[in-house]
């Protein structure tokens, strides 16, 4: 029982790290990555489709994003969805590839994005924290029901905590090189 407690923490911490890696993904740094537009959707004949399935989004150099649509009758549509999206690059295209040039970032605007990223990190940080609290009541309530002895519950809280640390580790280690990539230039 001890040990499906622990699978269930450990995973739910894991899908939180995974969220942060996603949302982290999606920042814009000095460099052009084309996670950038992976939230964004096109109107593809009526359904809201992601970017990336109706077009080959690549990052040729470090600050150009190319998107070339299968359907060239695409163009105007995703153009139309890159301006609308809050990313703030302006589309240019040839007729048969959008270009986005990614431009340079301020230090003041790099030092916003840094602290955005910060409280990132503390917002997952909370999460891992609270399904630590849940996966240590649970433990508690097992030895209340007498379901489990109390070396048992001491052993597995002290599983949880060391697992606890570990992925807190993880998202400082994130974070920390998100922050290094925002401010390099």
């Amino acid at each position: 029982m001890p040990e499906k407690i622990e699978a269930e923490c450990a995973h739910k911490m894991e899908t939180t790290l995974g969220v942060l890696k996603r949302e982290l993904a999606g920042i814009r740094t000095g460099r052009a990555s084309a996670a950038i537009l992976d939230s964004l959707k096109v109107d593809y004949y009526g359904t809201p489709t992601p970017i990336n399935q109706v077009a080959t989004v690549a990052a040729p150099e470090s600050r150009l994003i190319t998107i070339q649509p299968w359907d060239v009758s695409m163009i105007p549509v995703v153009e139309k969805a890159i301006q609308s999206s809050d990313i703030g690059i302006t589309p240019a295209n040839d007729g048969k590839l959008i270009r986005l040039a990614m431009p340079p970032l301020s230090e003041e605007r790099r030092r916003e994005i840094a602290k955005l990223v910060k409280k990132m990190g503390e917002d997952n940080k909370i999460a891992v924290r609270n399904i630590r609290r849940e996966a240590m009541e649970h433990s508690k309530k097992r030895l209340k029901d007498k379901e489990m002895s109390e070396d048992d519950e001491h052993k597995m809280e002290s599983r949880i905590q060391k697992m606890t640390n570990d992925f807190i580790t993880q998202v400082d280690s994130i974070v920390a090189g998100k922050e290094k990539e925002i401010m390099e230039t």
